[in-house]
């Protein structure tokens, strides 16, 4: 019987998968990432799923190299290699079906790449109101209460 190449016992089957879709990675706060600059690999799933698990490579790796993107600009890229790195990656392997698993996987990969672009507001001081600071000292006031009743009573009590 002649098996074809790299299906054999324990070996990892990994293969790339071209994913060439008309609708292009909407992330949101204006970026928008073409599905051929994502790489999405396959391979087999870990865990339980019986013989199911020994055919299909059901697992979905999504990797976005942040560096030679195309659609992202200069202070873009810069925002998602401080807060992800050079390479963003997403996985799943939740379900048996590797079209979904896909799906997942760019969820996740958009999820991230969102999270990375969000510029953070800047945090505004402001000072504790009188009724706060009345309320941290009386606190503060029984507690102590609490515990001087605690201690023994001194030699004069």
């Amino acid at each position: 019987m002649v098996r074809p190449q790299g299906s054999g016992r324990g070996v990892l089957a990994r293969t790339t998968v071209a994913l060439l879709m008309e609708d292009p990675l909407r992330i949101g706060h204006g970026a928008v990432v073409p599905l051929s600059e994502i790489e999405l690999r396959a391979s087999r799933s870990s865990g339980p799923g019986g013989q199911h698990a020994n055919v299909t490579a059901s697992r979905v790796e999504a990797v976005f190299d942040v560096e030679t993107s195309r659609s992202l600009t200069d202070e873009q890229k810069r925002r998602v290699m401080a807060r992800c790195g050079p390479v963003v990656r997403a996985t799943a392997q939740d379900t048996r079906s590797q079209t979904r698993n896909r799906e997942l996987a760019l969820e996740r990969l958009r999820s991230r790449l969102s999270a990375a672009l969000t510029v953070q507001r800047p945090r505004r001081a402001t000072k504790p109101t009188r009724a706060s600071r009345r309320r941290r000292v009386d606190s503060k006031r029984r507690r102590g209460d609490l515990k001087r009743s605690r201690q023994r009573p001194g030699p004069e009590g």
